[in-house]
């Protein structure tokens, strides 16, 4: 199993108040396994789990050149990828690395369409990468897409673009009430869990939570932590579900504040779950 440092998470905290770069700190507190974001697009991260046996899996390879530059650097070879869901960003770069490595697994969704999937995998399946020395479960999130699924496993989430930090996806397939049911799931996973989204969107996704709890006095500190390591081009990833807690609105619908906040925005009170999830997904929609 993968072994953390004792005070890893609080290693992340002290990192991310610091301005630390976590593309290296996250490798320093794990002494198996390195977990590092390789930028893709405008605002994409590719997750590369490498361990000290020079052999690698990646989660959401949406391009292929930024993944085989930091494999020829780093003297890796790529055993297998692990895709959340079909969005091109995702799996844009799948073909080529089947092609660089045609004995690869290629893990993804089973209701999903996804480029040389060879083993698809649903709800409680069990991914084994024994290289890695790391098990993780699949957990189905439908909504941002219906086949998502994110993928968990030693306080490791790796959730494409169901949770983000401070924020959650887009609804382009699914239904509010399913998007609702896939982060309550997530949300119920362990506190000091490390979540591995897709997208660079933490400081923007701040700004909108500060809109929604102007008051929030864990939002404004976060805020400025996030805008600090921003600054600098740093990565504000992983976030650690304990966190979220208190400053991701998508995870605080029932507190007061969020309610109250809706209500004034809206001019109408607001009680079903549901309802408020949907109702803050569509002003975050037009939030900018």
């Amino acid at each position: 199993m993968v072994r953390f440092c004792k005070n890893s998470l609080v290693l992340v905290r002290i990192a991310l108040a610091c301005q630390l770069d976590l593309t290296h700190f996250i490798c320093s507190i794990n002494r198996m396994l390195d977990i590092i974001p390789i930028s893709a697009f405008k605002d994409n991260y590719i997750w590369l789990l490498a361990s000290d046996n020079y052999q690698c899996a990646i989660v959401d390879p949406g391009d292929a050149a930024p993944v085989l530059e930091v494999l020829r650097q780093r003297n890796l070879t790529l055993r297998s990828i692990l895709i959340t869901h079909h969005h091109h960003d995702h799996v844009g770069g799948v073909d080529k690395l089947y092609k660089e490595f045609p004995d690869i697994s290629i893990y993804g969704p089973a209701h999903e369409s996804i480029p040389n999937l060879n083993h698809p995998v649903k709800e409680n399946d069990t991914v084994e990468l024994d290289f890695l020395a790391l098990r993780l479960r699949v957990i189905e999130i439908p909504g941002h897409t219906l086949g998502h699924i994110a993928y968990y496993g030693n306080h490791l989430l790796f959730c494409g673009d169901t949770l983000f930090s401070a924020g959650c996806g887009k609804i382009f397939e699914g239904t509010p009430a399913q998007m609702f049911a896939s982060l309550t799931k997530l949300a119920n996973l362990p506190d000091a869990t490390l979540i591995y989204c897709a997208h660079e969107y933490t400081q923007n996704n701040l700004r909108f939570a500060q809109t929604v709890e102007p008051n929030n006095s864990n939002i404004k500190k976060r805020l400025q932590e996030v805008t600090a390591l921003r600054e600098k081009n740093l990565p504000t990833l992983p976030s650690i579900l304990s966190g979220e807690k208190l400053t991701n609105p998508f995870l605080r619908g029932e507190i007061d504040s969020v309610i109250n906040s809706l209500s004034l925005q809206y001019g109408k009170p607001f009680t079903d779950p549901i309802d408020i999830f949907k109702t803050l997904r569509a002003w975050k929609d037009t939030f900018s």
